[in-house]
């Protein structure tokens, strides 16, 4: 499918209405990611975030409305020809017990299996340099469990990788990571979409990781786009409190310069005033 030419973006949700069983999420959403961009979703608790990250990578299927991937409705799609253009880093990841690194990432290559093709060397150099590009080679005999939560988000990802897809979605990628690890695995991210012109989308809680790593962002809040645009034109003080509900100040970030939100203080009551003594002798 990567040889498709077509005009627009290769992966656009139409019109889509998205619910769970009988509670609507999302109507009439549309959204179109761009093509070689690292696409943030952002927004409060319960805005449609990850559930449009579902419809967009075929897990949850739309009440109305399509998913496009390289113009054509995703839904018709046969299963492994969607494998082969998008890798999805799910919300929870959980690995198969007694599994080892290299085993798991080797999974990212099972849609290009098939009766006429078995594993190959071709499979094996890219799951290597898949361990490689996410720094989990020297983990490759160890198993997933023993693992730290940054050592296994980054395992995941290689095996996404490993699937070798030019659309890559993660979901929450962050998510029950320190700050450190955080970092780690977005500078990984940022490194696969500038150095491999990837496609990345990704939902993230943290505006001001969002506004420092996405090329295009898109805001939401109770299931429709409310912003999207690049940081720096989007990222305004009355966006966040729009969105966010959080009163602040944006400044620019003194690393990267990109938009930094500073929420701000508390209004303290003010101090009552002092009462004087009178002494009797």
């Amino acid at each position: 499918m990567t040889g498709i030419t077509q005009d627009g973006p290769r992966l656009v949700g139409s019109e889509l209405t998205l619910a769970y069983e009988k509670r609507t999420i999302a109507q009439q959403l549309t959204v179109a990611i761009p093509d070689r961009s690292f696409t943030v979703i952002v927004g409060p608790n319960a805005c449609g975030k990850s559930t449009l990250l579902r419809a967009l990578s075929r897990t949850l299927k739309p009440v109305a409305g399509r998913v496009l991937l390289d113009g054509q409705d995703i839904a018709a799609l046969p299963a492994r020809r969607v494998a082969r253009t998008m890798g999805l880093l799910p919300q929870s990841s959980i690995a198969p017990d007694g599994i080892t690194v290299s085993e798991l990432v080797a999974r990212g290559r099972y849609p290009h299996q098939g009766l006429l093709r078995q594993w190959s060397e071709q499979d094996e150099r890219v799951v290597r340099e898949s361990m490689a590009a996410t720094g989990v080679g020297d983990l490759a005999d160890r198993m997933v469990d023993e693992l730290s939560g940054g050592q296994r988000q980054r395992v995941w990802i290689a095996m996404a990788l490993a699937q070798g897809t030019p659309l890559l979605l993660l979901d929450e990628p962050t998510t029950y990571l320190d700050i450190a690890h955080q970092v780690e695995v977005l500078d990984l991210c940022a490194r696969l979409h500038q150095e491999e012109g990837r496609t990345l989308v990704a939902v993230l809680h943290d505006l001001n990781q969002a506004a420092r790593y996405a090329t295009h962002l898109v805001a939401m809040r109770d299931g429709r786009v409310v912003a999207e645009g690049a940081p720096a034109e989007i990222v305004t003080a009355e966006l966040v409190q729009e969105v966010f509900r959080l009163p602040c100040r944006v400044i620019d970030d003194p690393e990267t310069g990109t938009p930094l939100v500073v929420p701000a203080a508390p209004r303290r009551p003010a101090a009552a005033p002092a009462t004087s003594t009178v002494e009797v002798n």
